[in-house]
């Protein structure tokens, strides 16, 4: 019987919901549909190298066909992760994984008028870039291509770039088994995605991630050590390696086992006796690029859920710790919330947090959903709709439900960002300027307060600040630049609201 004290706690944490989700009912409906197209339509605007017939974003064009060519290899392709034209391959890693879980969870269940395919080919344009990159050179992985410094002194479209382009990579005497073990879990993610529609394909992504994994395990070290101000600090490894080390593993047991319920195989072996000394008995609070704990713990919660596996029960736990610090008053660490309602992790870039928290919410709400269970909050179970309202309240605001009416996904609805950061959108494209714009010519149009040239159709800046103000600007990047790991988790959440999943 319940008693009379979890019954008022019960109470509290649902009008406490309530009260955070206060309006949404009532607000115009989304066209999740199409903010879900132009999420991914980003990816295409991020490309580097040899673009395809198929390219949508016309104002792009060819870039950086050169890549790798100086260390005598091949690394042409991929992404540049946000307003720059650096490949940074922590963050891109990152982002495929994201991505790949995305359409792994939620894309394959939205409507036929959504194009899974698109997603697909935006997994499969980075993963290619990863698997030339973990293949290349035997012994080594190739971590990231351009000085960002040298960079980040020039204000150029990708097209006309002529800032040193050096690849960088890690080694057996300079490890990195943090973005090595980030690279393998991409690509077990991604031969998941290509498992039932490219078999081949699947099985040279898996080979690679268990190769890259390996290495990642054998040779331990952080990238930072290893690079310096190569990597620093653009891209440092905050929070060490032991998460990417575990993920990987997760995602490696999921890719390798005919069933993602099994209990058996190499790396559910390699989970069960390194876990707890790779932090899998800590609670975190934060997801992002840098930091997976939450992830994984979510990740292996549904393994536990669908399978009750001995040993991972610990991590279900973890996961509700974290889960219960998102939902009001249920709780002792405490997320924090902007008046408007939205998440609030830290000034710089603070979307990412939200795009990547909501997902995990969302997922632990389907994984929840299937084993009839929820998320234990001290004595008071959480149900998933609970969660996934606390989701759809975060992408709402997103897509305009905020104080100030405003969509933080270019391109969407009537009012969104018309000066982000970013080199490509704010000027001139070659189709309409043919002329080289140099390096400091460039520089004009950061500082411009002109709108962009090109519309950077579906990209989400990094948002408002803790009280929900936002500078519409060029020159602030903390809250007006896009990124790849911004957009990849926000694919499967956008994904889930189109196909209007149910979790009771």
């Amino acid at each position: 019987m319940t008693s009379s004290r979890a019954y008022f706690q019960s109470v509290s944490i649902a009008v406490a919901v309530l009260c955070l989700i206060a309006g949404v009912r009532n607000a115009a409906a989304f066209n999740y549909a199409d903010a879900l197209d132009k999420a991914v339509l980003f990816f295409e605007a991020q490309r580097s190298g040899k673009l395809p017939p198929g390219q949508r974003v016309g104002w792009r064009a060819d870039s950086a066909l050169s890549d790798g060519s100086a260390s005598n290899v091949d690394l042409v392709g991929g992404y540049y992760d946000a307003g720059d034209t650096v490949k940074f391959g922590l963050p891109m890693a990152f982002s495929v994984t994201m991505l790949s879980w995305s359409v792994l969870e939620f894309v394959g269940d939205a409507p036929p008028s959504t194009s899974r395919g698109d997603a697909e080919v935006a997994v499969r344009w980075g993963a290619d870039y990863l698997l030339k990159a973990a293949t290349a050179t035997p012994g080594a992985l190739w971590v990231q291509v351009a000085d960002a410094s040298r960079d980040h002194a020039c204000w150029e479209r990708p097209e006309d770039m002529d800032t040193p382009r050096a690849a960088y990579k890690v080694t057996p005497q300079s490890p990195g088994s943090d973005v090595a073990g980030e690279t393998a879990a991409a690509l077990a993610a991604a031969s998941l995605v290509f498992r039932g529609r490219d078999p081949a394909y699947s099985s040279r992504l898996l080979a690679a991630a268990r190769q890259v994994f390996d290495f990642a395990d054998r040779y331990r070290g952080s990238y930072s050590d290893s690079l310096g101000n190569v990597v620093s600090p653009f891209y440092r490894s905050y929070s060490g390696y032991d998460d990417e080390l575990l993920w990987a593993a997760a995602w490696l047991h999921l890719a390798s086992s005919p069933s993602p319920s099994s209990s058996q195989g190499v790396y559910m072996s390699y989970i069960r006796s390194n876990g707890p000394n790779l932090g899998g008995e800590q609670d975190d609070y934060t997801v992002s690029w840098d930091d997976k704990r939450v992830a994984t713990k979510v990740l292996l919660s549904k393994v536990f859920l669908q399978n009750r596996v001995d040993g991972l029960s610990t991590y279900k736990a973890h996961a509700d710790h974290y889960i219960c610090s998102l939902v009001p008053d249920a709780g002792a660490a405490q997320g924090q919330y902007t008046p408007g309602g939205l998440l609030f992790k830290e000034g710089d870039s603070n979307m990412q947090y939200v795009t990547s928290t909501t997902f995990l919410i969302l997922a632990y709400a389907k994984y929840l959903g299937a084993a009839g269970a929820a998320a234990s909050c001290g004595s008071t179970a959480v149900s998933p709709a609970a969660l996934v309202s606390i989701a759809k309240r975060q992408v709402d605001y997103i897509l305009g439900a905020n104080p100030s009416g405003m969509s933080y996904m270019v391109g969407f609805g009537a009012r969104y960002p018309q000066r982000v950061h970013h080199r490509g959108a704010s000027m001139p494209s070659v189709r309409d300027h043919p002329g080289r714009i140099s390096c400091d010519d460039g520089f004009q149009y950061l500082h411009s307060s002109e709108p962009d040239r090109n519309v950077l159709v579906g990209a989400v800046v990094g948002g408002p600040d803790y009280s929900d103000a936002y500078s519409d600007s060029h020159d602030n990047y903390a809250q007006a630049e896009p990124s790849t790991y911004t957009n990849a988790p926000l694919v499967g959440a956008l994904a889930f609201f189109t196909g209007a999943r149910s979790h009771k």
